[in-house]
């Protein structure tokens, strides 16, 4: 299996916020010199939930620092964004990173609706600009010609897009996915997915559910089996060298973030309380030793890669460094063993 970094870096404070991308960069740096596969970013508005605010330019940023790591999305809040400017963006990187991206596609958060407020975009038409805008992307990226008539776009341009992307015949492109009606709808075509579980169990019941919607739909086993081999999976943990240290130093920066975020917005205040009403943690606390199993067992899955917030809250950056470090050394080896081969496509 696969794994990567999750950079969420949150910034509390304007004055706050040059550090905090500055420890961003370092942490991809990190993840590369400590052997990770990818490295992902997300993409939040206004509130400094995401000190780096806007994805594309940070990657580029990150393509210029790294060399070898993939650089991914999860995901570009999609219907923020003008399709034309989108796939300019996305194929520039794509050319800086020498093919290095993934992109994580999303309708946009409905948790945060003051990032569309700012952006005067509807939330109740989200999914269609979404569904829209997937559409002139590819088109943009393999057509020579810049044409669309549809409900939020239309356009005539006698020219191609460039710079041409780098990955032929486009970067990969994958979509969130959060409900089982949504695993669903891409598992029936087959296309590899982005999810988030706090749990392998959960992990696992996704991947059930794909693949059932799949076989459904008449998709093949060794097409199932390969776009599961090629999705991802997020987890946030807190990860300390003991177990009380996790729970008495690092869990507090993660309640401190659940704070943070439900003062801004009640959609996410309402998940706060329904995650902490359950009997287990809403996240992943612990030793190396206390959570090697979880991850083997989301190995075991078939998924492809999992990629992993390590730094929460206020957290600062030398307790997240040394987790990244403690993950790689000696939990990593371990789920990168115990991983099922994926299917040829």
């Amino acid at each position: 299996m696969r794994v990567g970094v999750f950079l969420f870096h949150e910034s509390r404070y304007p004055s706050a916020d040059a550090q905090v991308i500055d420890e961003a960069v370092r942490e991809a740096k990190l993840a590369e010199d400590e052997g990770m596969d990818a490295v992902f970013l997300a993409e939040h508005h206004f509130d400094g939930n995401c000190a780096y605010v806007d994805p594309p330019t940070f990657a580029a940023a990150l393509a210029m620092a790294t060399s070898r790591i993939k650089i991914g999305f999860a995901v570009l809040q999609t219907s923020l964004y003008h399709p034309i400017r989108m796939a300019e963006q996305i194929s520039l990187i794509d050319n800086l990173a020498k093919g290095r991206l993934i992109v994580g596609l999303g309708r946009g958060s409905m948790v945060n609706l003051h990032e569309y407020s700012g952006y005067e975009i509807d939330p109740d038409s989200a999914q269609e600009r979404f569904e829209e805008i997937e559409q002139i992307l590819l088109q943009c990226w393999t057509s020579e010609q810049l044409r669309h008539a549809g409900k939020y776009w239309n356009f005539d341009v006698p020219m191609m897009l460039r710079p041409r992307p780098y990955t032929k015949p486009h970067p990969q492109l994958l979509r969130s996915v959060a409900s089982e009606g949504s695993i669903a709808a891409q598992a029936r075509q087959g296309r590899p997915v982005l999810m988030a579980a706090a749990t392998a169990a959960g992990a696992a019941r996704n991947v059930e559910a794909y693949r059932k919607a799949a076989q459904e739909a008449g998709v093949s086993a060794d097409r199932i089996d390969h776009a599961i081999a090629e999705s991802w999976v997020s987890r946030t943990v807190v990860l300390a060298p003991t177990d009380e240290e996790a729970h008495a130093v690092g869990m507090p920066y993660f309640r401190q973030m659940q704070t943070y975020r439900a003062a801004q917005s009640s959609a996410f205040e309402a998940m706060v309380a329904k995650a902490n009403a359950q009997p287990a943690p809403p996240v992943l606390c612990g030793s190396p030793e206390s959570m090697v199993e979880d991850f083997r067992s989301l190995a075991r899955t078939g998924i492809g890669g999992v990629s992993i917030r390590f730094r929460t809250g206020p957290m600062p950056a030398e307790f997240s460094s040394r987790a990244l470090q403690l993950f790689m050394r000696e939990i990593a080896p371990e789920i990168r063993e115990s991983a099922p081969l994926p299917a040829a496509s």
